[in-house]
């Protein structure tokens, strides 16, 4: 992979983003770290790249917003080259709402997150794309898509809606070689889960373990890679089987 390839991941301060970030830094992708507050977090992110050879840049942007992410991507253009793969990460807080008191807003908080935001970013890093004929799209889903679990109707949707986006846009983008793929993990604890007991969720894993975000870069590198160029338009689920 040469290193004139950028790579923009959302929500890579921390978490699950930050270590999709070092892994597509370490399989030659320069990558852009976006964060939207935690400027500390996204410095580290991108100090670990450097000191392990690889490059990287910091970059603040409210990824629901329209004229954020058209700076956004602007500047990375500018300052390392234009997008070609997108990582949509960037999550904001899944509260467990029941039917009874569940509200529209409810549902649009959840699909600004993971519908308007994936949209905006891949409009924006489109143009390029198709200059260069070669494009990588990975959104980052949920297993809770197949778990059916009570209180969880506006993430769940808009994470099935989000799904979908990407079986639609597979088709649309294919003829300009551009992949959209869908990663779905199970529970994944990060920095936000530190103390929760994970042992009702490890008995119906058949894996027998709990997954981490290396389990989750890995395959988010592979769908980055020439390696997966005739992959498009899946849904995988990396959960140990635990959706079985």
């Amino acid at each position: 992979m040469s290193s004139d390839r950028v790579a923009l991941v959302t929500g890579a301060s921390r978490g699950l983003g930050a270590v999709v970030a070092r892994r597509l830094a370490a399989a030659g992708w320069s990558v852009a770290v976006n964060y939207r507050s935690d400027a500390d977090g996204a410095d580290r992110v991108v100090d670990d790249i450097r000191n392990a050879g690889g490059i990287a840049a910091a970059y603040a942007a409210d990824v629901t917003n329209e004229d954020a992410v058209t700076d956004l991507l602007t500047r990375i253009g500018r300052e390392q080259g234009p997008v070609l793969g997108v990582v949509a990460n960037a999550t904001g807080p899944q509260p467990i709402v029941p039917l009874d008191r569940l509200t529209w807003q409810d549902y649009l908080d959840q699909l600004v997150f993971f519908v308007k935001s994936p949209t905006l970013l891949v409009q924006a890093a489109l143009p390029a794309m198709r200059t260069h004929g070669f494009g990588r799209v990975i959104l980052i889903g949920s297993d809770m898509v197949d778990r059916a679990k009570p209180g969880w109707s506006a993430y769940a949707g808009a994470k099935a809606a989000e799904a979908e986006l990407a079986k639609i846009w597979a088709r649309e983008l294919g003829p300009d070689g551009v992949t959209v793929n869908l990663v779905a993990p199970g529970w994944i604890p990060v920095e936000r889960h530190a103390g929760a007991d994970t042992s009702a969720y490890l008995a119906e894993v058949p894996l027998a373990r709990i997954g981490t975000p290396d389990d989750i870069a890995s395959m988010v590198s592979y769908l980055a890679s020439d390696e997966a160029g005739f992959v498009t338009a899946q849904r995988i689920s990396v959960n140990g089987g635990h959706t079985i």
